[in-house]
């Protein structure tokens, strides 16, 4: 039995930081949306646990216990009391380090096909050991559907209906690691997200979007000035209707109505800097 499935990239379209526990958790509040752009991951039976990842972002992902899917099977072998194993293969068509939560979804997508390959129950987003793997694996557990997401990234409740549109996301090839970003941040406890009411168009969408924030856009373009660079060349083009960065950076975004104009942008910015990861694709509904 083989079992395929896409992983896609998890955008953070708001993120507001609201406070700090004791513990030194952040406590947030997002707007949550996945794009069809994507890892892919297939899986099939084995003896063991194996893990091989191939494509143009393999470089650097371990193979090991440190890889995020195989952290992700050793819990579900353990919560369900599996003893089959699996060979995994990842094709990493998303940057890591990159904003968009792809390690986080590789563990949610392996915890599909694996639950689907051992026969046995999905964990539900909430439960503690799903938590454990990453604050971002229980949003990508809901995934693709859009999420408003609250709290250390546990709170979670399906978004209202969204406008049909189209993303272009925009990484201007470096890293920033996510506690580097949050440690940058000189404020802990900034206002809340807006209310998200129901029934926007497009242009409301996009004007809702522009009276929100990014609280990590700050100290991200502090420390890698190509972010503010990548928003601005976004900016520029006539078809989008909003720009943003995502999660941590250094992964922006932009708002376009259609695939058609998501594609025009991203060649126009894909010529323009050579050196850019570039990809469009549309926002997914569910």
């Amino acid at each position: 039995m083989i079992v395929k499935a896409s992983a896609p990239a998890k955008i953070n379209l708001t993120l507001h930081v609201t406070g700090q526990r004791p513990d030194g958790y952040h406590l947030l509040q997002s707007l949550v949306v996945f794009a069809d752009i994507a890892d892919q991951l297939t899986a099939t039976s084995a003896p063991d646990l194996r893990l091989t990842v191939q494509g143009p972002f393999s470089t650097g992902v371990p193979t090991d216990g440190r890889n995020s899917i195989l952290r992700a099977a050793d819990m579900l072998r353990t919560l369900r009391g599996v003893s089959q194993g699996a060979a995994i293969t990842l094709d990493k068509g998303l940057p890591h380090a990159a904003g968009i939560g792809s390690g986080s979804s590789d563990a949610a997508v392996a915890l599909r096909l694996l639950a689907q390959l051992w026969d046995v129950a999905l964990p539900t987003p909430d439960l503690p050991e799903v938590i454990a793997l990453g604050a971002d694996v229980p949003v990508c557990l809901r995934g693709p559907t859009p999420q408003l997401m609250t709290g250390i990234g546990e709170g979670l409740a399906d978004s209202p209906a969204l406008p049909d549109c189209a993303l272009v996301l925009v990484n201007p090839r470096v890293d920033l690691p996510t506690a580097a970003v949050f440690k940058a941040l000189a404020h802990k406890s900034n206002p809340p997200m807006e209310a998200l009411p129901p029934g926007f168009d497009l242009d409301g969408f996009a004007a809702w979007l522009s009276r929100q924030r990014n609280d990590l856009q700050a100290p991200a373009e502090t420390i890698a000035p190509q972010v503010a660079a990548a928003l601005a060349r976004l900016r520029r083009m006539p078809q989008v209707r909003w720009a943003g960065m995502s999660g941590s950076g250094a992964t922006c975004v932009g708002l376009v109505r259609t695939m058609a104009e998501a594609r025009l942008v991203a060649r126009a910015i894909q010529v323009a800097e050579m050196g850019w990861w570039v990809a469009p694709g549309p926002m997914l509904a569910a």
